[in-house]
C-alpha cells in the first residue's frame, strides 16, 4: 500500500476474535494484540486505519442464547463490544464504521437465508426456520439501535479525547426507471427507500422512509421516544459501497412476474439489467452487477441532496473477475477491464464532487484477491493477484494505474495549494 501511495486502509474487526462469548465471556487478549499490531504497522507507514467494528459476523454464543439480531439484547452486546474497541484502539483509530452493509446482511440472512444464520420463508429459500416477511425488519431495527448505542457511547465517552469520527456503511445501487412513466419513476425511488434509505433515514432523519411505512404498516417496528433520543447522535459520515446500476419497473400499479424482489416487503419493484433487450452495461464477474459508471455520480448526488450534504466516504468500489485456474500469471495480472472500471467510476465521482458533494475518501475493493464470502476464491477483486499455491502477491496492471492516479492527484493538489 505504501508503494502505491495509499494513505488509508479499511479493515474489519472480527467480533468473535475479540469476544468469543460476547459479554458472557472474557476478552481474548490475543485478538486485541493482533489488531494492535496491524494498526501500529499501518501508522508506521503513514497509513490511516479506517475500522469497521463488525462485518456480518457475530459470536455464535449470541445466536445460541437469544437469536442474535432478532433480539434487542444484541444492542447491549454490540455496545459492549464497541466500548472495548474504542478503549483499546481509539487512541490511534480516527475513523470508525459501526456496521458494514447492514441492509445487505438483513436481506441475505433473514429474507433469503443465504448468509448465517440462514433464516427465511419457504417461498424465499431453503431454510429450516424464519419469516422473510417480518424478520429482516426486526433485525434491521435492532442493528439501527445498536449503531445508535455505539455512537452515543463514542460521543459521550471517547470522541472529545480521541478526536475521531464515526459512521455506518450501506450498500447503495443506482436505480434507473425502466420507462418515463410516473409509476416507474416512483418505483426507482422506492428502490432506494427499501435499500439504503431504510437505514440512513432513521439514523440521519430519525424516521423510516415514508413509503416504507405506507407499504409495510405495522410490519415495520416503531421507535420509542428513548430510541429517537439516541438516534439524534446520528453519524459523522456516510460510508458508501457502490458497484452497479439497475433498471427498475413498478409492480404496485402494474403486474410483474412473482419473482424475488417484487413482493410487498421488497417495495413492489422489479430490478432488471435490460431495457428493450439492451443491457444497462457490461456484466462484471459478480452476477448481477453490470458496469454503469454514471451511477456513481448519480447516487452520490442523490445522497448529497437527501441528507443535506452529509460527508461521504466511498468505502467500497471495484471490479470483479471470475477466477480462471488455467490462466497464466501474465493473463491474471493484465486486468484492463478493472483499469477501465476504476478510471470511469472515479471520473463519475469527481463530477459529483465538482457539483458540491462532500466526499472525504475513496477505497478500492480490494487490495488483494481474497475470500469473497460464499463465492470463496472464485471471484477476484484485488489490485494484487494472490498465487493460491505460494501465496505470493503479484501486482496487476491496475496496481500501476492506481499508483499513477494517486501520484497525479497528489501533484495536482500540491500545485493548487502553492
Amino acid at each position: 500500500m505504501a508503494s502505491m501511495g495509499v494513505n488509508s486502509y479499511r479493515f474489519s474487526i472480527s467480533w468473535g476474535r475479540i469476544l468469543p462469548k460476547g459479554k458472557y465471556g472474557a476478552v481474548n487478549l490475543a485478538g486485541i494484540d493482533h489488531y494492535n499490531k496491524l494498526i501500529d504497522a499501518l501508522l508506521l507507514k503513514g497509513i490511516q486505519p479506517l475500522v469497521t467494528i463488525t462485518h456480518f459476523d457475530i459470536p455464535q454464543e449470541l445466536e445460541n442464547r437469544y437469536g442474535a439480531w432478532l433480539s434487542p439484547k444484541l444492542q447491549e452486546d454490540f455496545e459492549y463490544f464497541a466500548d472495548i474497541c474504542f478503549k483499546n484502539f481509539g487512541d490511534r483509530v480516527k475513523y470508525w464504521i459501526t456496521f458494514n452493509e447492514p441492509n445487505v446482511f438483513s436481506i441475505m440472512a433473514y429474507r433469503f437465508g443465504t448468509y448465517p444464520p440462514g433464516r427465511c420463508s419457504k417461498q424465499f429459500g431453503n431454510c429450516s426456520a424464519g419469516n422473510s416477511e417480518t424478520e429482516p425488519f426486526i433485525a434491521a431495527h435492532n442493528i439501527i439501535l445498536a449503531h445508535a448505542a455505539a455512537v452515543n457511547l463514542y460521543r459521550t465517552k471517547y470522541q472529545k479525547q480521541q478526536g475521531g469520527q464515526i459512521g455506518i456503511t450501506v450498500q447503495a445501487l443506482w436505480f434507473e426507471p425502466i420507462s418515463n412513466s410516473t409509476a416507474d419513476k416512483l418505483a426507482a425511488e422506492r428502490g432506494q427507500d427499501f435499500l439504503s434509505n431504510w437505514f440512513l433515514d432513521p439514523i440521519i432523519l430519525g424516521k423510516y422512509p415514508r413509503e416504507m411505512k405506507n407499504i409495510l404498516g405495522s410490519t415495520l417496528p416503531e421507535f420509542s421516544s428513548n430510541d429517537l433520543f439516541k438516534l439524534q447522535k446520528g453519524l459523522d459520515f456516510i460510508g458508501l459501497n457502490h458497484y452497479a446500476g439497475f433498471y427498475v419497473q413498478d409492480c404496485m400499479f402494474s403486474t410483474c412476474e412473482p419473482i424475488p424482489g417484487t413482493s410487498r416487503t421488497e417495495g413492489f419493484i422489479r430490478q432488471t439489467t435490460e431495457k428493450d433487450g439492451i443491457s444497462i452495461g457490461e456484466l462484471t464477474g459478480m452476477e448481477p452487477f453490470h458496469y454503469y459508471p454514471q451511477g456513481m455520480e448519480k447516487i452520490v448526488t442523490y445522497l448529497k441532496e437527501r441528507y443535506n450534504n452529509t460527508p461521504i466516504i466511498i468505502t467500497e468500489n471495484g471490479y470483479c473477475e471470475v477466477s480462471n485456474s488455467n490462466a497464466t500469471i501474465e493473463e491474471a495480472v493484465n486486468d484492463n477491464k478493472r483499469v477501465k472500471y476504476l478510471a470511469n467510476y472515479l471520473d463519475a465521482l469527481s463530477i459529483a464532487m465538482r457539483k458540491g458533494a462532500d466526499v472525504r475518501g475513496y477505497f478500492v475493493w480490494s487490495l488483494l484477491d481474497n475470500f469473497e464470502w460464499s463465492s470463496g476464491y472464485t471471484k477476484h477483486f484485488g489490485l494484487y493477484h494472490v498465487d493460491q499455491n505460494t501465496l505470493k502477491r503479484i501486482p496487476k496492471l491496475s496496481t500501476t494505474w492506481y499508483r499513477h492516479f494517486i501520484a497525479e492527484h497528489m501533484r495536482a493538489n500540491a500545485r493548487a495549494q502553492s
